[in-house]
């Protein structure tokens, strides 16, 4: 199935959207800049190009795109949808979110399942901070800040 790109400008730089006629397959964080596609792209993927503008803009809080099933553990995917639940604006732990999946010691497995979610943002893992301090993120600390100072969070 053709994979399509858009990529969206940021402050701390671009963000790749790729997906297909019918969901997104990733978001890709400035520091995994993609080429983008030539011509025209599907529906879907242009609609979550303009609601990761309308985030950036700070007048999006909420996502509403088809996301594709991606390769995963039972775990990861229970991670992920916790991830979701928590509101715009807000923070939990690592241990917050483990304790929330049923799986209290697994903060560092909740850290791991942070790192290869394949939609950043749209899936909020920087919404997960460590219980002394900001915590890691993959895109970067930078990255990391940005996007909830975005949604008035200061870390």
């Amino acid at each position: 199935m053709e994979r399509f790109v858009v990529n969206v400008e940021s402050a701390v730089g671009p963000w790749g959207v790729e997906g297909t006629k019918d969901a997104i397959t990733a978001i890709f964080q400035p520091h995994e800049l993609r080429r983008e596609s030539q011509g025209p792209v599907p529906r879907v993927v242009a609609k979550a190009a303009k609601q990761l503008e309308e985030y950036f803009a700070g007048s999006r809080r909420s996502f509403d795109l088809p996301l594709a099933e991606v390769k995963s553990t039972e775990f990861q995917r229970d991670v992920w949808d916790a991830l979701v639940e928590i509101p715009y604006g807000e923070v939990r732990t690592y241990g917050d979110v483990a304790q929330s999946v049923e799986r209290p010691r697994a903060s560092r497995a909740v850290g791991n399942a942070n790192h290869v979610n394949p939609y950043p943002i749209v899936v909020p893992c920087h919404r997960v901070v460590a219980s002394t301090g900001l915590g890691g993120y993959g895109g970067s600390e930078v990255v990391k800040r940005y996007l909830l100072e975005i949604e008035g969070v200061t870390y």
